[in-house]
């Protein structure tokens, strides 16, 4: 097969190679050594948040549940592993009827989550479960780093609007993926063609500096822009000097000039200033929307400047410093036997060096104060107690096989600004800081 003759797709027909070699050769070994049909229970969860971060934030389950569904050994699939020799026939012969059939728990995406909360539970036979791995990791670890970073951000901008713009800061696929985990994140609207199609994520956006150098003058440039947009239109107006520019926007396009774009510059300086001249010209519902390489850091310096919106693109797709979360998929029971009714059996890794984990089908509930504010993450074995059974996080994603938990993206989003609410106000500090609320094991 040509993988050129692929092409660039927004979406993958078949995840099946998205996982790693050794996931089909433990497969080859359980198959015959007679263990993969044990009934298995993997989790996800993470040790630890990312240095300094308070919370986490769980994006990319809708990617996932996608992901569960399309993992299909197809014919050329089966072929490439054959003329590698990554497995032999039977297991091949296996690869072929592969359909998950197992269940899946989790924590609804948009969620936060802390160290330890099983964030993913992946119930089935061992050899159903251990090929999902990489794909779902590979995900969770993305988009969660994306989403954190977009919330972090979306609190310092507060009610202002964020607009997605870093596509070409990051590989195309996941760019796409990237918009989607922002949007949950806060972001209002992305750049991203691609993602407004997949998803259906609103996208904006006007010129660069680029069409403004294609002409002999900014005037034409302007002129030529509102023509065509209209002069509610985004006019940038750093290219070569803000204060001309912004007087040529407001002559060519009249005080109903939607907005101005900064990208260079002491951003906090020039919005003063062009702020004050936008109003001295009697533009005084236009918008000035500033860009230029923002972190949450850079919007929170932001906050009294008469800014209305801001574009974020480097650091948001590579999570602000922190383009992980070291998420790990863990056995963490099995069962004694192939025996369908045999009973499961906590299992973990003992190691040193903080890579320990805890053994045991697990549920999560999250533990309010008198006021209604998170205070702790109760995770815990066994039957939940009565006090927190209105509490638990996890709920059933996949049942026999079947997604059951398809949500609009909207619902996700309303759903992470309500838990982020949810937490302590040190949770929006951008201060370097333990998690906000402590785990409980029980």
């Amino acid at each position: 097969m040509n993988t050129a003759d692929l092409g660039l797709p927004v979406d993958v027909p078949s995840t099946a190679l998205f996982t790693d070699h050794y996931e089909l050769t433990m497969l080859q070994a359980a198959l015959k050594g007679g263990a993969a049909d044990r009934r298995s229970v993997f989790e996800v969860f993470t040790r630890r948040l990312p240095e300094g971060r308070r919370y986490g934030v769980v994006a990319g389950t809708g990617r996932v549940l996608d992901a569960i569904e399309n993992f299909r050994f197809d014919a050329d699939v089966l072929g490439f592993l054959r003329e590698r020799r990554v497995v032999d026939e039977p297991t091949l012969e296996w690869l072929a009827s592969y359909r998950f059939s197992g269940a899946v728990w989790g924590y609804p995406e948009g969620e936060v989550y802390f160290p330890g909360s099983p964030i993913l539970r992946v119930e089935g036979s061992f050899a159903e479960c251990v090929l999902l791995e990489t794909v779902i990791l590979s995900i969770l670890n993305h988009d969660s780093a994306i989403a954190a970073a977009a919330s972090r951000m979306a609190s310092a901008a507060g009610e202002r609007p964020l607009i997605e713009m870093g596509a070409r800061r990051t590989h195309e696929l996941a760019a796409v993926a990237a918009s989607r985990a922002a949007y949950v994140g806060g972001f209002t609207t992305t750049s991203d063609l691609a993602a407004g199609f997949r998803y259906g994520i609103p996208t904006v956006g006007t010129s660069a500096h680029a069409f403004t150098l294609l002409h002999d003058n900014e005037r034409d440039a302007f002129q030529a822009q509102v023509d065509s947009l209209g002069r509610g239109t985004t006019l940038l107006v750093d290219t070569y000097d803000v204060t001309e520019a912004v007087r040529l926007a407001v002559e060519v396009a009249g005080p109903e000039l939607g907005a101005v774009r900064i990208d260079s510059g002491d951003l906090l300086l020039v919005a003063h200033r062009v702020r004050q001249q936008l109003d001295e010209l009697g533009a005084t519902n236009t918008r000035i929307i500033v860009t230029s390489d923002l972190d949450e850091y850079a919007i929170a310096s932001l906050a009294a400047a008469p800014v209305d919106a801001y574009g974020v693109g480097t650091q948001l797709v590579t999570g602000s410093g922190h383009p992980t979360c070291s998420m790990v998929y863990k056995l963490v029971a099995r069962a004694e036997s192939a025996d369908p009714k045999a009973p499961l059996v906590p299992v973990a890794k003992k190691s040193t060096g903080g890579k320990t984990s805890i053994g045991g089908r697990k549920w999560a509930a999250r533990r309010l104060d008198a006021y209604g504010v998170a205070e702790a993450e109760v995770v815990g074995l066994g039957a939940v107690p009565a006090e927190l059974s209105d509490r638990q996080l996890l709920v059933e994603l996949v049942k026999g096989g079947q997604v059951l938990a398809r949500e609009p993206l909207d619902v996700v989003r309303d759903r992470h600004a309500a838990a982020r609410a949810n937490l302590p106000l040190s949770a929006t500090q951008l201060s370097r800081g333990e998690a906000v609320i402590p785990t409980e094991y029980v």
